[in-house]
């Protein structure tokens, strides 16, 4: 990229990065105006560039190919109720990677991150089908490859939860083939297959023969029919794509290219069944990855084949390993590091993973693991995990698992999911490797908590996470330019402030009320917001806030209003609060009204009056997760009646 061709240092371009926000217009005009110049010099990889093939030489080919929703439950990772034939001999030839990690438990916020070497989280696509602009400057990593002479294709799925979609990163984006290259062309190809993916389990009945299998159950699951069903359904549907990996194998031999390729594995992410996808304990961020070394190639492999790793990699590195293979200079913006070739970098003592909006529902965490601990911060502890989201309601074991937690036929470790959070949680994944033992409370593990809490702050902080704002907010502060640019302004992004306030308020003490009645009298939007959401958090212990709260229900961001409107409406003045919520379902700017179905489900009966309202006010909106929110809250009124 432009840093490293004009050699600039890492502290200059921070600098520039962090120009504040001026009030002149003029300031402004030169700020923009520097910014375009500059971006004009990124080595942006141009489609007329690449028409000619540079000589293969060294250079490997590189093949990927990509399951969907599907954790290590695979032969080589020791599963033994895992048929996985060609998987399996895939890592006897190649490497196991044992500590694979995706940033994101869903598909496109992990793939923006996959795409770019940078965290969703810091280019602001963390939100589910958020398809936010990105700087110029960050390139898909393939028109890197492009620019150096391969042939990249997708066969077929893009899905990066951003904007531009392709650019000029792909030749062949749909139906993309190696075989199409020019003679000679080393290529870069991906074979996306989608057998495994969430869907798969949806609506699907349950079937005898799998209610006495001898298959255990995660301790979180009850034994109940659905369930038992649908874990071994799972199974079934990963062998079947194992098949399809054998088939692309096979393919490969027989275009007498297996020699020349270095051939990756993995999954977007775990998953499928509850609990897992969406969610950043191990099932939902744990991935199986292997790498195949052919022997011309075996110099650049960690090991030799059959062997095992226990290096920490994470989905981000995997556009700087293949830049780093392919003798591509890795641009400094990458957040990803390296894991092969002539470019790698040290080994991880971390890796880190995010959570921000799924579907139509908001909750925000972060995550830390090393080789054995898993720290989780949830900064919405006052919100449920089992937020009912209507994909995932599809799947019979959601349904079922519900009802028994209803019906009071779960027990305290399967109860957990249907109940609010902690605000921090703390595993030892080596002796608790299903994630239902928080140790955070334990004195012994004091050490590890705060060594790992410590991890977080200082990766949120370096990468600029930029989940400190209610979506909408931040939508809103980077109008003009990108969400990347705009978490790099201090002025426009305080983020060790909101940071701090953030996790004031995801703390249950009742004695920092005080503290958030402050928070709610700040100049920042962003930290009035977190001042009202540490309210909602401490529900009626929070009523010496109610005279500030009342003030804010006029607050000039809606985001403010809404998060405080659930306080007031909870601490017995709904008449208050209802009017602001309805009004918010008339903005020009879904994820406003979004936020405001969000809280009207969670107020309950007290949002009855309301009904009418929202079925008139959102009847024809254009956004999916809008309906789907407004569908299911007035499902939920009619239940009631």
């Amino acid at each position: 990229g432009w840093m490293a061709t004009l050699h600039i240092p890492r502290a200059k371009v921070a600098a520039f990065q962090t120009i504040p926000r001026t009030r002149s217009v003029c300031r402004r005009i030169a700020c923009l105006a520097i910014a375009t110049f500059l971006t004009g010099l990124v080595a942006r990889p141009a489609a007329a560039q690449d028409d000619q093939p540079q000589p293969s030489g060294d250079r490997p080919n590189i093949l990927w190919i990509v399951s969907e929703d599907n954790g290590p439950f695979i032969g080589c990772y020791g599963d033994q109720f895992a048929d996985t034939p060609n998987i399996d001999r895939l890592a006897r030839d190649g490497i196991v990677y044992r500590n694979a990690f995706a940033a994101a438990p869903v598909c496109a916020p992990n793939r923006s991150t996959i795409i770019t070497g940078c965290y969703a989280s810091s280019l602001g696509t963390q939100h589910m089908r958020s398809t936010n602009r990105i700087p110029d400057m960050i390139r898909l990593f393939p028109e890197y490859l492009r620019k150096a002479g391969y042939y990249c294709s997708n066969n077929s799925k893009t899905d990066y939860n951003l904007s531009p979609v392709a650019r000029d990163a792909w030749h062949e984006i749909r139906n993309g083939h190696y075989r199409n290259r020019k003679p000679g062309q080393p290529f870069f190809a991906v074979f996306n297959l989608t057998t495994t993916h969430e869907s798969s389990l949806h609506n699907t009945k349950v079937e005898e023969r799998f209610l006495k299998s001898e298959l255990p159950l995660p301790p979180y699951h009850p034994d109940l029919p659905e369930i038992r069903s649908n874990w071994g359904q799972y199974y079934e549907i990963i062998s079947r794509m194992d098949a399809q990996v054998g088939e692309i194998l096979a393919r490969l031999e027989k275009d007498g290219l297996a020699e020349d390729t270095i051939v990756f594995y993995y999954s977007d992410h775990g998953g499928i069944l509850t609990r897992s996808k969406r969610f950043l304990y191990d099932t939902g961020v744990q991935i199986p990855l292997v790498v195949r070394f052919p022997k011309k190639y075996q110099h650049l492999a960690p090991g030799e084949p059959g062997s095992q790793t226990d290096r920490l990699v994470s989905c981000v590195d995997l556009a700087p390993t293949v830049l780093s293979l392919c003798g591509v200079p890795i641009p400094e913006y990458m957040q990803g590091k390296a894991f092969l070739g002539s470019q790698q970098a040290p080994p991880r003592e971390y890796v880190y993973c995010f959570r921000g909006r799924m579907d139509e529902r908001y909750d925000m965490m972060r995550a830390v693991r090393d080789k054995r601990f898993k720290y989780i911060r949830n900064y919405m502890p006052h919100r449920i995990y089992g937020q009912h989201l209507s994909y995932l309601w599809r799947m019979p074991t959601t349904q079922a698992w519900e009802a028994a937690f209803l019906a009071g036929k779960t027990n305290s470790v399967q109860s957990i999911f249907w109940q609010p959070k902690p605000a921090e949680e703390l595993y030892d994944t080596q002796a608790d490797p299903w994630e239902v033992n928080n140790l955070a409370d334990d004195p012994k593990y004091r050490d590890v908590l705060e060594r790992m809490r410590t991890a977080n702050r200082e990766h949120l902080l370096a990468i600029r996470d930029s989940g400190f704002l209610p979506e909408a907010e931040m939508m809103t502060r980077a109008a003009d330019d990108t969400i990347y640019q705009m978490v790099r302004d201090e002025q426009r992004y305080p983020l060790e402030s909101l940071i701090d306030a953030a996790e004031l308020a995801a703390r249950r003490d009742a004695a920092d009320v005080p503290k958030l009645i402050e928070l709610l009298k700040a100049d920042d939007a962003g930290l009035r917001y977190w001042g009202a959401l540490g309210c909602a958090v401490r529900g009626k212990a929070a009523k010496e806030a109610l005279p500030v709260l009342r003030t804010r229900l006029l607050d000039p961001s809606p985001s403010v209003r809404i998060a405080t409107a659930e306080v007031v409406a909870r601490l017995a003045q709904p008449k208050l609060a209802l009017p602001v919520l309805v009004s918010a379902l008339k903005h020009d700017n879904p994820r406003v009204v979004l936020h405001a179905l969000n809280v009207l489900q969670e107020l309950g009966d007290a949002a009855n009056p309301v009904a009418d309202a929202v079925r008139d006010g959102t009847q024809d909106h254009s956004d999916n997760y809008v309906q789907r929110a407004a569908e299911w809250f007035l499902e939920t009124r009619t239940a009631k009646q």
